[in-house]
């Protein structure tokens, strides 16, 4: 058996698809539902053209996230499904190497200590380091890595791939419907409050995040928010860099309806999500939003701290009963100062249905201080009975009203008796309301007495 040289050589070019595809690449209609919990609803419909003598329908271009098991796919009557398959062929030089058995190759050697030579047979068997090539009566032995490949053979499939066993009597021309759910798409909302003087603008934006493995074009587009259950919670893995994401800065006005507890969002125009990309739509536009500041404190009980510790204030902002609900995000508010927008807090939001109140967290306000000193215990079997000195500082210009909240029970025979006004609030907290002028601090003590719980 001769046996011939061989350099290194291996090449890709002039590949060609010859994949025997029955089943159209067009979709005639798709869409697609993308839940606030890393899950995606597909929905396509495409033309099958079947031939009698055909055995597989191949549905490429799926996504690599896809649950297989959840796959539902509406056939014509005349054709008989068997089973399925899930392919994705990654491509390596042993998978060429076996997928070209008993076909054409070429293959480059070495002709004589100077020269190469492109060599054409057929391919006989493959192993790991070596392969068998006939040259005509001959049989020659080549390093795997001087086999030239003109094309993927068409058993080959390259990308993720559905592959549909059946049968048929007669020739099909038809469509078909396909349903199945994919991992790693998720969307997420977010929200601009611009503070003018007396009223807000609010802006809302859903953001898309598209790792399923699959690209969306011309796609209708549906969110559904809420929490829905799921038997399986898949594991997040991205391994992809975001790209930039993509903004809508003109669109007609999403529609919004509630729909068996959840709340369900349509796209009113065809979108494209590609794949490792972000993609941002505005559904949310509102002027005239009214709102209002509220400074509070949480301070300590009066039975459980000594000596004097100093608390901050933290600053809310308390807008109006909204007429439309919120998806859960994030809202980021904004004032404008010297005709520069500054960024005075994010606060995270849950689902909040219309008419709801919302309280945003904005941060620890700079000139607002209170203080807490114990005056006096007196810690009896039977009772305590504390002293506490509230100092509240204002350094602002302006005039601030700050809640005081200290936690105390509401038991029979508890007794708080103190110079400022008080009342009782639910989780069995005092609150005291405090009236500040700029520039000024203002001081007042508190006695509380509770019974000793045996």
């Amino acid at each position: 058996m001769p046996i011939l040289k061989a350099v290194f050589f291996f090449n890709f070019f002039s590949f060609s698809l010859i994949y025997a595809l029955t089943l159209d690449s067009k979709n005639i209609d798709n869409s697609l539902i993308v839940y606030n919990s890393n899950l995606g609803l597909v929905h396509e419909t495409r033309q099958v053209t079947l031939h009698e003598n055909e055995t597989q329908i191949v549905y490429k271009d799926v996504a690599s996230s896809i649950n297989t098991e959840s796959v539902n796919i509406s056939l014509p009557e005349e054709i008989t499904l068997y089973s399925q398959q899930f392919r994705f062929d990654k491509l390596t030089r042993d998978k060429l190497l076996q997928a070209h058995i008993g076909k054409d190759i070429q293959a480059k050697v070495l002709k004589n200590s100077k020269e190469f030579e492109i060599i054409s047979g057929t391919l006989l068997s493959s192993d790991r380091e070596d392969s068998l090539i006939q040259l005509n009566d001959i049989i020659i032995s080549v390093a795997n890595d001087f086999i030239i490949f003109s094309n993927i053979p068409s058993e080959l499939i390259t990308k993720p791939s559905l592959v549909w066993n059946v049968k048929t009597n007669k020739n099909i021309d038809s469509k078909i419907d396909i349903d199945y759910l994919i991992d790693q798409i998720s969307w997420k909302s977010n929200y601009v409050l611009n503070l003018n003087k007396e009223t807000a603008s609010l802006s809302g934006w859903i953001n898309i995040d598209n790792r399923s493995g699959k690209a969306f074009k011309d796609t209708k587009l549906f969110l559904l928010a809420g929490d829905i259950n799921r038997a399986k919670q898949y594991q997040e893995n991205y391994t992809i860099m975001r790209t930039l994401a993509k903004v809508a800065t003109s669109a007609p006005e999403v529609v919004h309806k509630p729909k068996n507890g959840y709340h369900f969002y349509s796209i009113p125009f065809k979108v494209n999500l590609s794949n490792n990309e972000q993609t941002q739509i505005l559904f949310l536009n509102l002027s005239d939003v009214k709102y209002k500041w509220r400074y509070s404190v949480y301070l300590n009980h009066p039975n459980y701290f000594s000596g004097q510790i100093k608390k901050d204030v933290e600053q809310f902002i308390e807008l109006d009963q909204l007429k439309v609900p919120l998806p859960k995000g994030i809202i980021r508010t904004y004032s404008k100062s010297s005709n520069t927008n500054i960024l005075l807090g994010e606060t995270h939001i849950d689902h909040t249905p219309k008419k709801n109140p919302l309280s945003l967290k904005i941060g620890k306000n700079f000139d607002l201080k209170v203080t807490q000193t114990l005056l006096r215990r007196d810690k009896r079997s039977t009772y305590h009975d504390n002293e506490i000195q509230y100092k509240l500082y204002n350094s602002s210009n302006e005039h601030k009203t700050i809640l005081l909240y200290v936690p105390f029970s509401n038991s029979s025979g508890d007794k708080i008796k103190s110079s400022v006004a008080y009342k009782r609030t639910q989780g069995n907290f005092v609150e005291f309301e405090v009236s500040l002028s700029p520039q000024s601090t203002q001081e007042f003590k508190v006695q509380y007495k509770n019974k000793v719980q045996n």
